[in-house]
């Protein structure tokens, strides 16, 4: 077999392979003679069909078969002999393949980038340095009080925080207009679900109060026939109801798996949980900030091929988090909407594979380890989650993927520079509040 490689650009490979006539020709004959006792053609008794029939009949099928099979394990062969490493499938750009001749193809594909990764001793990362307080857990009961709130019913006029229950119906020039009537529609006053205008306007309304209310929609509104529109509500108040926070008492300690122990052991398992929350948010900032820096310090030549791969399995991974919401499909993301961040994704792959490479990193099981009982511990049934794991190959390849970036993002701190920063737990679990 014949080889040749040329280099049109830093990744891409354009190869030239001839393959002797003889390897197609055995390959052929050896296949029909196989199937000579086992075809069944009229005339001729099972298993005493001529070679010369069965070639003649089957003679230019089989050669196709052989000539792609041929093709790939030779593509293949080839590659590992000029020590390419292909990054895709390759187009076959031209074929000469005629039996009792040569076969001859060009293949182009694009190739794994050579390259050095950027030293990473200048990059500089901010640890943040927080810890769980006790005023932090008195906050977290109070949310998931607030998640368990009723609301009962009251005689007096509404206001803020207030369930209120309405009929209503809009009008624009005194015209009722589509989808602008409700029976029994409930509206949490406060939360800002409802235009201001509209929302405003139902605080202070009494249970059975009818009213008609002034409502201007705004110039940006999503409904086109609503948009800067001076509309009329007719509104009949059917009920208001305040908020009631449950008791901290074992009945509700107990929908989060305590029965022993009363409050005290209640807000020792609210703290556990805290604290892991915020060993994952540190985790997960200062991961973020080695992963931009590495992207940021590394031009890597892109394979298009993967490239494409990435944004296929993104659209993929977005549908299927659709849950098959009706009319979803796949063809309704292009590739702009996840172009950028495939690329991204691409480059910070290579770049992770190269430190991991040229560092010789290994896999540590301990950690791998770690990581399954880390995760399994926020379940009910820890046990069942590591089963999970440790039956489900696809599952901890992804897993141990995830332990080798993080042995990736060690190395890197053991050389960047490295300062700390005090901050609080709330503002590592919801950095968006410091956004806004």
């Amino acid at each position: 077999m014949q080889v040749s490689v040329e280099s049109p650009s830093a990744i891409e490979r354009k190869i030239t392979v001839e393959v002797p006539a003889e390897r197609i020709d055995q390959e052929v004959e050896q296949r029909l003679k196989s199937m000579s006792g086992r075809v069944r053609i009229d005339g001729f008794r099972p298993g005493k069909v001529p070679f010369k029939v069965v070639k003649q009949r089957f003679g230019k099928e089989v050669f196709n078969e052989v000539v792609g099979y041929v093709l790939q394990s030779t593509f293949q062969e080839a590659v590992v002999q000029e020590k390419l490493r292909p990054a895709g499938s390759p187009e076959i750009e031209s074929m000469d393949a005629q039996p009792g001749k040569p076969l001859s193809y060009v293949a182009k594909f694009e190739v794994y980038p050579e390259f050095e990764v950027a030293a990473v001793d200048a990059l500089e990362v901010t640890r943040p340095v927080a810890e769980v307080t006790e005023a932090d857990i008195d906050k977290m009961i109070d949310n998931l009080r607030q998640q368990r709130k009723e609301f009962v019913a009251v005689e007096r006029a509404s206001q803020n925080g207030d369930r209120i229950t309405i009929d209503y119906e809009g009008f624009i020039d005194g015209e009722a207009f589509e989808g602008g009537k409700a029976e029994n529609a409930p509206v949490d006053l406060g939360s800002g679900r409802l235009i201001e205008s509209l929302e405003s306007q139902l605080v202070g309304l009494q249970p059975g109060e009818e009213k008609t209310l002034d409502v201007k929609f705004p110039d940006d509104y999503h409904a086109e026939q609503l948009k800067g529109k001076d509309t009329q509500f007719k509104i009949k108040v059917k009920e208001v109801a305040e908020p009631r926070l449950p008791e901290i008492n074992d009945e509700f300690i107990q929908q989060f798996g305590v029965t022993e122990g009363g409050v005290e052991a209640f807000r020792a398992e609210v703290g556990k949980n805290m604290e892991r929350e915020l060993e994952q948010a540190i985790s997960g900032r200062i991961k973020q900030q080695v992963m931009d820096g590495l992207f940021d310090a590394n031009n890597v030549p892109m394979p298009e091929a993967l490239v494409k791969e990435e944004i296929q399995r993104m659209r993929e991974q977005t549908t299927a988090q659709m849950g098959g919401a009706q009319g979803v499909n796949p063809a309704m993301f292009p590739d702009e909407l996840f172009e950028g961040e495939a690329r991204k994704r691409v480059s910070l792959g290579l770049i992770i594979g190269e430190v991991v490479r040229r560092n010789d990193i290994k896999l540590d099981r301990d950690k791998v380890e770690a990581k399954i009982k880390e995760f399994a511990a926020s379940y009910e049934d820890p046990e069942q989650v590591e089963q999970f794991y440790r039956s489900n190959r696809q599952a901890m390849n992804g897993l141990e993927a995830m332990v080798l970036e993080e042995q990736v993002v060690d190395w890197v701190l053991g050389k960047a520079k490295v300062s700390e920063e005090k901050t609080d737990f709330d503002s590592l679990m919801n950095p968006q509040k410091g956004a806004e």
